[in-house]
């Protein structure tokens, strides 16, 4: 089991940045990829970007790869995205996710294990 808490979120205005962290904890030595997704009101889940173990390699949605980097530290089992440039189309809850293996996928039921979300609202 790997229990996710993301942190990070919360009211930033158009053209502003927020880096969102997501700590593991659990089974967390073995090699998994860990992801994040948004989910707006009233939208379906999708996927924002991936990291695998190593970190060598990352996938990035392409509505964000410009303004969002996607990192990790495994000494501290966190991950965390950097989102610069935001846009009040951005505005969404924010998972974090994981699953084992190294294939990065960007669909939802792909992932084993979810946090609870944090908050991001851009104002314009």
């Amino acid at each position: 089991q790997v229990q996710l808490v993301e942190s990070g979120g919360g009211l930033v205005q158009a053209g502003g940045s927020l880096r969102l962290s997501c700590a593991a904890s659990g089974r967390t030595s073995s090699n998994y990829v860990l992801g994040w997704f948004r989910q707006a009101p009233g939208k379906e889940r999708e996927f924002v970007a991936a990291v695998s173990w190593s970190g060598s390699n990352t996938a990035c949605a392409d509505s964000v790869k410009d303004r969002f980097t996607i990192s990790r530290d495994n000494a501290k089992s966190t991950v965390y995205l950097q989102m610069n440039s935001l846009t009040p189309e951005d505005t969404a809850l924010y998972y974090c996710a994981a699953r084992r293996g190294s294939y990065i996928p960007s669909r939802p039921w792909e992932y084993d294990y979810w946090g609870q979300g944090t908050q991001v609202t851009v104002s314009s």
